[in-house]
């Protein structure tokens, strides 16, 4: 809730995502860390911080764009 983290439904555990919020421009980096969002139409759920960066915390929601920054590599499995 502190860090800027954030869920997504698909994306990898430890992908760097910008997100901007598309009303004032306030971007931020975030670490997907979770699952969800599980609402119809919403694509990332942020932390408080995350939505605190981008000031829309009290709104609750906001239009974002993501970008992706940097995602882990896949290992191959070990046989």
């Amino acid at each position: 809730m502190n860090k800027l983290t954030a869920a997504h439904r698909t994306l990898p555990f430890g992908t760097r995502v910008r997100v901007q919020n598309l009303e004032n421009e306030e971007s931020v980096e975030v670490v997907i860390n979770d699952r969800g969002p599980f609402i119809e139409g919403r694509t990332i759920d942020l932390s408080l911080a995350a939505a605190r960066a981008l000031k829309f915390e009290k709104a609750g929601i906001a239009l974002v764009r993501l970008e992706l920054l940097s995602a882990p590599l896949a290992v191959a499995p070990i046989e």
